[in-house]
C-alpha cells in the first residue's frame, strides 16, 4: 500500500483510532495508539515513544525511539465498532539518527532474510499454532477449568470453543489471513488454527496478530484464551511446529526428483544446520520455565534431536508433499517463542549448514521414547536441553546466536532469562510443600 491509499481508507472507512504495534526482545506485541488526525505524521515516520520503558530496549538517557510503520501491514480490525474503527500498522524501531535499532526483533529477521537473499534464497514458514480455552471465574481472573470434554478434531456440542474459534477465523480471514484450518487438538480445552505459509517476516507479524485476535476474541466469548506451553499437568501442552522451505527463482530449493526421499542436498545441509544449532537455539524457540514442562516424554512433543520423513514423533519431521510443496517441520518451537528471534536463528542454523555443506546424521525412523539411553548414545542421539538454565547455557556458548541477534539483543535477553530462571527456583512451590513440609 501507499500512504496516500492508507490515508484514503482511513477517511473513508471512518478509522478514528490506529495502533501503531512494535514487539519487544521477549516477544511481548506493544503499541502507541494515535487518533487519525496523526496519521500523516505516522506514515512519515515521525512519532516517537519512550524506549527506556519497554524490556530490553534501551537506557533512560537514550530512550527516545521513533516507529517506521510497514505500510503493507495497514489493516483494520473487524471486531470493532463500526463507528469509530481502530486500525494498526506493524512497525520498524528506529533511533533518533534514523537507523534502525539494535534492540528491534524485526530488524534482526530482516538482517538474516538479507543474508538469505545475497544467497539467492527466500524463506517462506508456515506456523502451527495450539491454544487452550479456559474459564473465567466469578471475578473474571483465568482459571485452568475447560468444561470440555472434546478430543482431537471433535465438534460441538462437546467443543464449547467451537463458536469463538470460528469467530475468530472469521476475523483473520477479513485481515486478509488464508485459514487452512481449524481444529479441537488432543486435550481438553485446546485448539489449533493453521493458516497458509507466508514469507518469513510476514509470517512472524502474522503469529502475533493470531495471538492478539485470538485473545480478544476468546473474552467477548466469555474464554481466556492462553498460549502457555503447559497449563495442565498431565496432558498434552501447546506447541507451534514451524513449517519452513527456501526458494530460489527456480522453485523450491528443498525438493530434488533424483534425490534420495525426493529432498536436495540444500534440505540436508538446512537439516545438518538445524541440527548441529539447534540446543543453542531453544532457549529462544522454547524461552520459558514452563516451555519445558512441555518438552517431555509420552505427550507427543519432541525431546531427542534427529529428523525422518517417516517419525512423526521426531524433532526435524519431512511431510509426505514435494514439489513446491516440500518442506521441513521443526516440531519443538512453542507460542511463547518470539516469532522474529525464533525465525531469525532457525534460518541462520540452516544457512550455516548450506554454506558449511553440513550432513545431517541418519534418519531416524524408529521410536527414539523406547530405546534404552545406551542405544540412543549408540545412534548419537542427543536431547534438547532439559530446563531453561540448561538452554541458556547452551545459548550463551554460540557464536552463531551472538552473531543473528547482534550484541544488544544477546546480551539483554541474557540478562531477562537469567533474572526469570532466578525468580523460578528460588520461589517455594506447592510441590516442594506437599512432599517436604511434612515427611521433614
Amino acid at each position: 500500500m501507499t500512504k496516500e491509499e492508507i490515508i484514503k481508507q482511513v477517511k473513508e472507512e471512518g478509522v478514528k483510532f490506529i495502533r501503531l504495534q512494535f514487539t519487544d526482545i521477549l516477544g511481548h506485541l506493544k503499541n502507541v495508539a494515535i487518533t487519525a488526525s496523526q496519521i500523516e505524521k505516522a506514515l512519515d515516520n515521525k512519532c516517537m515513544f519512550d524506549g527506556s520503558s519497554i524490556e530490553g530496549f534501551t537506557r533512560i538517557e537514550e530512550s527516545d525511539m521513533y516507529l517506521f510503520p510497514d505500510l503493507d501491514t495497514f489493516t483494520i480490525f473487524p471486531w470493532r465498532p463500526q463507528d469509530g474503527k481502530v486500525a494498526r500498522l506493524i512497525c520498524d524501531v528506529y533511533t533518533t539518527d534514523g537507523k534502525p535499532f539494535a534492540g528491534c526483533p524485526r530488524s534482526a529477521l530482516k538482517r538474516v532474510l538479507k543474508e538469505a537473499a545475497d544467497l539467492g534464497y527466500s524463506f517462506n514458514v508456515g506456523p502451527e499454532c495450539e491454544f487452550f480455552f479456559f474459564l473465567n471465574d466469578e471475578n473474571g481472573k483465568p482459571t485452568i477449568n475447560t468444561q470440555d470434554e472434546a478430543g482431537y478434531f471433535d465438534l460441538a456440542p462437546i467443543d464449547l470453543g467451537e463458536n469463538a474459534r470460528r469467530e475468530i477465523c472469521l476475523a483473520l480471514e477479513k485481515m486478509s489471513f488464508e485459514i487452512e484450518a481449524s481444529h479441537h487438538e488432543v486435550a481438553r480445552g485446546q485448539h489449533e488454527i493453521d493458516f497458509k505459509y507466508a514469507n518469513a517476516l510476514t509470517a512472524a507479524d502474522n503469529i502475533n496478530t493470531f495471538k492478539m485476535v485470538v485473545k480478544t476474541i476468546a473474552q467477548k466469548h466469555g474464554l481466556h484464551a492462553t498460549f502457555m506451553p503447559k497449563p495442565i499437568f498431565g496432558i498434552n501442552g501447546s506447541g507451534m511446529h514451524t513449517n519452513m522451505s527456501l526458494f530460489t527463482s527456480k522453485g523450491n530449493a528443498f525438493y530434488d526428483e533424483k534425490g534420495e526421499l525426493q529432498l536436495s542436498e540444500t534440505a540436508y545441509n538446512y537439516i545438518g544446520g538445524l541440527i548441529n544449532h539447534v540446543r543453542s537455539i531453544t532457549a529462544v524457540t522454547n524461552p520459558t520455565v514452563n516451555s519445558y514442562k512441555r518438552l517431555v516424554p509420552g505427550y507427543e512433543a519432541p525431546v531427542y534431536i534427529g529428523w525422518s520423513a517417516k517419525n512423526r514423533s521426531i524433532l526435524i519431521r519431512i511431510p509426505a508433499a514435494r514439489g513446491n510443496s516440500t518442506r521441513l517441520e521443526l516440531r519443538c518451537p512453542d507460542p511463547t517463542a518470539n516469532p522474529y528471534l525464533s525465525l531469525a536463528l532457525c534460518l541462520a542454523a540452516g544457512l550455516d549448514g548450506i554454506k558449511n555443506k553440513t550432513k545431517p546424521p541418519k534418519s531416524a525412523d524408529f521410536n527414539l521414547f523406547t530405546m534404552s539411553p545406551a542405544d540412543r548414545a549408540k545412534h548419537g542421539i542427543k536431547g534438547l536441553p532439559t530446563d531453561l538454565n540448561d538452554a541458556l547455557n547452551e545459548f550463551k556458548k554460540s557464536e552463531l546466536v551472538k552473531k543473528t541477534l547482534g550484541e544488544h539483543i544477546f546480551s539483554h535477553y541474557i540478562e531477562a532469562k537469567d533474572a526469570e530462571w532466578f525468580d523460578y527456583i528460588t520461589k517455594v512451590s506447592q510441590w516442594e510443600l506437599d512432599n517436604y513440609l511434612v515427611a521433614y
